[in-house]
């Protein structure tokens, strides 16, 4: 078993071009310093990169974010080695979260690897919508909601400005007050900073601010890795609101992608029920993620689902306390 160094796992991703940014040495890197471990396992048609999270008594969750790397039926040498892995950090299950998606948001059409399980819990939003990048700025905007289209005209004609910044703090600030008013949680000042030192060189990552008159009004994080680039991290306050500073900002962080090569742009996470429910209750709904699907819907993306999460179980009279855990936590 031979587990890779950070420069190894950057050479193997290299050769995925479509691999997903949380598979990325860089993603590694950044959970490392945030209470997570890292192991990265490869072989020439595939490879892992695996997080452990400790638990009580020296057990540990073992999570594949958006991977493996390479196709599915390549998956199957990857096993024995990350069971090692897994078995020496004494993991309860290891959770799979795979980068794919379901033919027609149907999870029939993709089964469990052999020896995985349905899950009990997801950790990354399972159902997202996804923007074509594709064509001309004319044709992307004629696939966007009349009144999304409104909205960035009005912004960019009332003066509002989006443009680069290298300003962390005031990112911190605007994700405080954002997840104080829409109750959601947020993460350290210090977690921005350090995805920022991450994933700024060589353009991986640009923070946009929206400002008018010289007062920020919004402000995103957007990521890119080979051609597709992911809205991770957005927040605003509640000045100059009818300006809709929100709407042009989405617009220049696609624009940006557009402009490195990328081919789709992932607005990561809308509520995860069947696009018809969204459709007709998105307008009564505003807790969790159906707060922002009213927003994230006019841009004119595609809703995707990924099927998972699958577990694969180690323990398994610790494993059933942990979905007894899940299940109170998604009742909560």
């Amino acid at each position: 078993m031979a587990v890779l160094t950070q420069a190894e796992w950057e050479d193997c991703t290299a050769r995925f071009p479509n691999a997903h940014i949380l598979q990325s040495a860089a993603w590694g890197e950044l959970k490392s310093d945030f209470g997570w471990s890292v192991a990265r396992v490869a072989r020439s048609d595939s490879g892992a990169q695996i997080l452990f999270r400790k638990l009580p008594l020296t057990f540990s969750l073992a999570y594949i974010p958006k991977g493996p790397l390479g196709e599915i039926q390549d998956w199957e040498n990857l096993w024995p080695e990350i069971d090692q892995i897994c078995r020496q950090r004494r993991a309860i299950l290891l959770v799979l979260e795979p980068d794919l998606w379901m033919k027609d948001n149907a999870a029939q059409f993709i089964s469990p690897p052999q020896g995985f399980q349905a899950g009990a819990q997801t950790i990354q939003p399972p159902r997202t919508s996804v923007i074509d990048l594709s064509g001309d700025e004319t044709e992307l905007l004629a696939r966007m909601k009349q009144k999304t289209r409104y909205n960035i005209r009005l912004a960019e004609k009332r003066g509002v400005r989006v443009a680069p910044s290298e300003d962390v703090d005031l990112f911190s600030r605007l994700m405080v007050e954002t997840g104080s008013r829409d109750n959601f949680g947020v993460h350290s000042p210090n977690y921005y900073r350090r995805a920022y030192e991450l994933f700024s060189p060589g353009h991986i990552c640009e923070m946009l601010v929206a400002t008018y008159q010289d007062t920020p009004l919004a402000a995103l994080m957007v990521f890119r890795n080979f051609t597709r680039a992911w809205y991770f991290y957005g927040a605003s306050n509640d000045q100059y609101r009818e300006l809709m500073p929100s709407y042009l900002l989405q617009w220049e962080a696609m624009k940006w992608a557009r402009a490195r090569g990328c081919f789709e742009y992932d607005l990561w996470g809308v509520p995860d029920v069947e696009e018809a429910t969204l459709e007709s209750r998105f307008l009564e709904k505003s807790n969790g993620l159906w707060g922002v699907y009213r927003f994230k819907r006019g841009f004119g993306g595609k809703i995707c689902r990924s099927p998972g999460p699958w577990d694969r179980v180690y323990n398994p009279p610790l494993y059933q306390l942990y979905r007894w855990w899940a299940k109170r936590r998604s009742v909560e």
